[in-house]
């Protein structure tokens, strides 16, 4: 059988394809997670709602993302992840366009959380892509993949941030909207999983490979060969240190996704440098994965992580601290995220090498919904303690320690790989 699965993905050069195409479809959705501080900006102004209010459809949006990826993740690994794509995207594009539309806050709930819907089921079924199809490198793609993720509001924070001051926030929810109809459903249509993970048979044909490779290649795949069921993972211990270590640094990406252009109102940074921030820390947590990822095929994925979520806190404790200053503020929010970034890399891989890819999107889907904890920290809570306290400070210290804590429950001496009995 081992074999058998080493010839299948010696022939499938178009594992690559798949993996550009996930990239893409990732860098339009992010823009529900990365982009919405402007919209959240936007929206105070022309409507004069609560921050806290308006902050509650950054939480429901991680809520319907994540709580859905377990039964879009079932559904996929049993029937393939092409029609679910395709209607993922379609209730992407919706939410925006209809968010466009909005006069109160029930309908900017029920529309963005309609979008949230699709951005989850497209966000598992790409990260279960490259845990499928590259148990070799898995750390590698998993890191591109979320790359697109955590990147590319890069590209369209400035543009959007343009948009928002020069037509207001619902021309901008309708301009962005039909940007996402345009490019997410035409990629999503390609979207497919390699047939042994389905069960199927297939061809014992292939090209050559060097022999080096072909060796760690088919070492991977039988490794793979032992696949837990959702059920069995959330048994082990490991499973609930790798949750609740994610849970933590999730939070303190979304901190930055949902808060950080009212973090630079609050710390007084000026346009010019909160503009150069919001194209570099996409930039930096994208980077975040793709580095975590490969650096994490070298030298051991618990070794990583727990390197990274430890310098993501100090970073994120300087920041606090510190980042008054227009260079220190950018400084550590680019280093924060690019500490921080990685783990939505880390733990597809986590799940991949641990379980198996045989049920890789509904495992995934249920570790996934540990970003809904985290959302909740960024996103109400933060805006609760706002509120009360009148600053960032006290949410950003607590991610900061939280983020030590994170780094010792999946430090290599504590994580290891369970055994199936």
């Amino acid at each position: 059988m081992a074999q058998v699965m080493l010839e299948q993905l010696k022939k499938m050069r178009r594992r690559w394809l798949l993996l550009v195409t996930t990239i893409i479809v990732m860098m339009f959705i992010s823009i529900y997670q990365y982009s919405w501080s402007i919209f959240a900006d936007g929206l105070r102004k022309s409507f004069k709602w609560d921050l806290a209010a308006i902050q509650l459809t950054f939480t429901l949006f991680t809520y319907f993302a994540t709580f859905v990826q377990p039964f879009s993740g079932w559904f996929a690994d049993r029937f393939g992840p092409r029609l679910i794509a395709i209607i993922a995207s379609i209730l992407v594009a919706v939410g925006y366009i209809a968010s466009s539309t909005v006069r109160s806050l029930p309908e900017l709930y029920l529309y963005y959380s309609l979008g949230s819907i699709g951005v989850g089921i497209l966000y598992g079924l790409s990260a279960a892509i490259a845990v499928k199809w590259f148990p070799d490198r898995r750390g590698l793609a998993t890191g591109l993949t979320t790359f697109g993720f955590g990147s590319g509001t890069a590209i369209f924070n400035v543009i959007i941030n343009s948009w928002a001051t020069s037509f207001g926030v619902l021309t901008t929810f309708l301009y962005t909207g039909i940007l996402m109809a345009i490019f997410i459903l035409p990629f999503a249509i390609l979207y497919q999983y390699p047939e042994f993970v389905l069960g199927k048979s297939g061809s014992a044909s292939g090209e050559k490979r060097e022999k080096v490779e072909e060796k760690k290649v088919k070492e991977e795949v039988a490794k793979d060969l032992v696949n837990w069921r959702w059920h069995e993972m959330m048994k082990t211990h490991q499973w609930w240190l790798i949750y609740i270590s994610f849970t933590i640094i999730a939070a303190i990406a979304l901190l930055f996704g949902g808060n950080l252009k009212l973090i630079a109102s609050e710390l007084k940074i000026d346009p010019l440098t909160l503009s150069l921030a919001l194209t570099l820390f996409p930039i930096a947590n994208g980077l975040s994965r793709v580095l975590g990822g490969y650096i994490s095929d070298l030298i051991g994925r618990q070794a990583t992580a727990a390197l990274f979520y430890a310098l993501s806190g100090v970073f994120m404790l300087l920041l606090t601290f510190y980042g008054k200053s227009p260079i220190l503020f950018l400084a550590f929010v680019i280093l924060t995220m690019l500490f921080a970034g990685a783990v939505f890399a880390f733990n597809p891989a986590f799940i991949g090498d641990f379980y198996g890819p045989r049920y890789a999107t509904t495992n995934y889907g249920i570790t996934y919904t540990a970003k809904a904890w985290g959302g909740m920290v960024s996103g109400y809570v933060t805006a609760w303690l706002v509120t009360l306290f009148g600053t960032y400070t006290y949410s950003m210290i607590g991610l900061g320690i939280g983020s030590f804590i994170a780094a010792i429950l999946v430090c290599p001496w504590i994580l290891r790989k369970p055994m199936k009995k």
